[in-house]
């Protein structure tokens, strides 16, 4: 379907990729990965077309229309609702329905046979692209990346730039592309709707290409990992994991391959050196100086992979009570969050607050800081020292101090050594430590921000979306480091291999009340899955209740009586309904056939008596239909009573 051959693009003099290759087929589900700054994105731009290579090319098939969801779709605003805007996605489908209101209003002066075939093949066109479902489409995909019903009228302006995007997400997926690209589609979902994308992408009937910093998502969305590394493009036929487990056991092939050479190597210049002298030696000697430079040398193996070996201490041990919430209520205005819920943190608690976004779990969050206003009671335990992560905090960061200095400034009393450790841990090395904060990206002061939490001495820490703009490799050291945290900490998250690190307990929002699993991520996952399990058969198969007999009183059963006969009545009125319905459709068909008759409208007074007798028969059958519809409702209504009493 696509393929990409010997690419080569270049920045300034720094190649990004030399001559890389890459094919990608039709229903291919592929996890593009590699560190930050190795070309991840650079690469779906230059399929799109956005960016042109250096040398090679990418070459595509007649039939491959490409989606491309990119950060750039951010600035994007219309005064059109988020429905309206979805729907575009159906742009030829809703030129049809134009095209098709406008021969409507034609026909109400011309009933000439071309515009009435006109119409016909129209309305052939607009139920061959399933037009009657587009809008119930859009709707099902809005809901299931977090939409309510009641936001699908509101303007895409009045929505932030992360609703947006997940506005230009729903509208991708419903243009449904031959190929579809993806660059950090999670970053603004929270993790119900991360959960629906990964169901929706493994039944997507065309290819797609994932860049992500969520490695569950990405083992649970994606069968092909395309590695970005050293300029070039290696595919694992697996997702993520499977690449991982393959990736070591080929460096570890490498890395012994590039031993015994490198043993060889020196045991043939031991030999060089020891005769080069020795005239008798010297074809035997020319002939191993020669093979070492034709030898084709194995590279030493890089790993990627970073330990964090720094210790986050504090000074002060908090009580056994970190905070307990009593009775807490909190709303704003009607929209009620918590309600008369209660709570303990006890010290050594590592808590995950997960849910839906709007749920409330950043309010909480504010609310076991003690910055956030409630009806109740909040008591903090003795020597509790917090330090609070948020993705505002980027902000209160001086843009102009360099990175050493702005740790330095944090209050810590850490020796420069100690500091140039930590920001070590979190990629920041060398000459890094020096550079500005206003000319880091989004991640990297993310990643200051956090290092300043981390040697703040607090032992209790509150993180809310603490892996937000950081790769993979930043993910994992802070899972080390908070592994390593001999405090307490609640964060707030929605990268499930993040939790799955971190977590001890499990905090979610239910009906404003704080619940409470004390376990694992996995062991939750489990928990809630037979809950649901049961509560699926609970519905299916209710249990019968043994009840004692019923006697009914003389006016109950006289009134059963009378709603049995009413309920046969409506039955046969409802079986002679569907009956003249059947024959209603009928006769529309026989004229249809007649008015399709070329020679009939060589008469115009047959023309115009036939098209109001169609007229009169569309009206009928909607009659017909609405009747139809509340009798059943009826029928149902008394089914319900007769149930009750009998």
């Amino acid at each position: 379907m696509l393929s990409i051959n010997n690419l080569s693009y270049f920045i300034g003099g720094r190649a990004l990729y030399e001559n890389a290759s890459l094919h990608i087929r039709p229903k291919d589900k592929i996890a593009l990965v590699g560190q930050n700054g190795t070309g991840k994105s650079t690469l779906l731009k230059i399929i799109n077309g956005d960016l042109a290579p250096s040398s090679g090319e990418v070459q595509k098939s007649n039939d491959c229309t490409i989606g491309f969801l990119n950060q750039d779709l951010l600035s994007y605003q219309s005064e059109d609702s988020i429905l309206e805007v979805a729907l575009e996605a159906f742009k030829d489908t809703l030129a049809l329905q134009a095209e098709i209101d406008r021969v409507l209003a034609q026909m109400e002066t011309d009933y000439s046979e071309e515009i009435i075939q006109k119409l016909a093949n129209l309305q052939d066109r607009f139920e061959a692209n399933e037009g009657y479902t587009i809008k119930a489409k859009a709707e099902e995909v809005l809901e299931g990346i977090g939409f309510s019903t009641v936001d699908l009228s509101r303007p895409l302006k009045t929505f932030s730039g992360g609703w947006r995007m997940r506005v230009m997400l729903a509208k991708l997926l419903l243009e449904k592309p031959s190929l579809l690209m993806l660059d950090e589609p999670t970053n603004h979902l929270d993790l119900p709707s991360i959960q629906w994308v990964e169901n929706y992408l493994k039944n997507y009937e065309g290819a797609v290409v994932v860049v992500s910093h969520d490695r569950t998502f990405l083992n649970n969305a994606t069968e092909i990992t395309v590695e970005v590394s050293r300029q070039t493009l290696t595919s694992y036929a697996g997702n993520y994991d499977f690449y991982k487990t393959e990736k070591a056991g080929r460096e570890e092939i490498q890395q012994n391959a590039f031993e015994n050479q490198q043993q060889m190597i020196k045991q043939t210049e031991k030999f060089i050196e020891r005769f080069r002298a020795k005239a008798t030696k010297s074809n035997q000697v020319q002939s191993r100086i020669k093979a070492l430079e034709r030898m084709e040398r194995v590279s030493e193996v890089v790993s990627d992979e970073v330990s964090v070996n720094f210790k986050f201490k504090f000074s002060q041990r908090s009580g056994r009570d970190v905070v307990v919430l009593e009775n807490v209520s909190k709303a704003y205005g009607p929209i009620e969050i918590l309600k008369n819920t209660s709570a303990r943190i006890e010290r050594g608690d590592k808590i995950a607050l997960i849910g839906a976004n709007g749920k409330g779990k950043s309010t909480l969050l504010r609310i076991i800081d003690g910055s956030e206003k409630i009806e109740g009671n909040r008591e903090e335990g003795y020597n509790v020292i917090k330090s609070f992560f948020a993705q505002h905090q980027l902000e209160a960061l001086d843009i102009n101090n360099e990175i050493l200095q702005e740790l330095a400034q944090s209050g810590s009393n850490k020796s420069e050594t100690e500091l140039r450790n930590v920001l070590g841990c979190f990629l920041f090395t060398n000459d890094d430590v020096f550079k500005k904060i206003k000319v880091l990206s989004g991640g990297e002061k993310s990643r200051v921000a956090l290092a300043k939490t981390m040697i703040s001495e607090a032992n209790f820490l509150l993180l809310d979306e603490p892996t937000n703009h950081l790769d993979m490799q930043s993910v994992n050291i802070l899972i080390q480091a908070l592994q390593q945290y001999e405090g307490t900490f609640v964060t707030v998250s929605h990268d499930r291999h993040f939790i799955k690190g971190v977590a001890n307990k499990i905090w979610y929002i239910e009906d404003q009340e704080i619940k409470i699993y004390p376990g694992t991520y996995d062991e939750y996952i489990y928990w809630s899955e037979q809950q649901n399990t049961k509560n699926a058969s609970s519905v299916e198969r209710p249990k019968k209740e043994k009840k004692e007999p019923v006697v009914l009183k003389n006016q109950d059963r006289q009134a059963l009586n009378q709603l049995k006969k009413e309920l046969k009545l409506k039955e046969k009125e409802l079986e002679a309904l569907e009956h003249e319905i059947s024959q209603t459709e009928h006769q529309k068909a026989d004229l249809e056939r007649h008015l399709a008759n070329p020679n009939l409208y060589e008469k115009s007074t047959s023309i115009e008596k036939l098209n109001e007798d169609y007229q009169s028969l569309l009206k009928r059958e909607a009659h017909l239909n609405l009747t139809w519809e509340a009798l059943a409702e009826e029928i149902d209504r008394l089914q319900g009573e007769v149930l009750t009493l009998d």
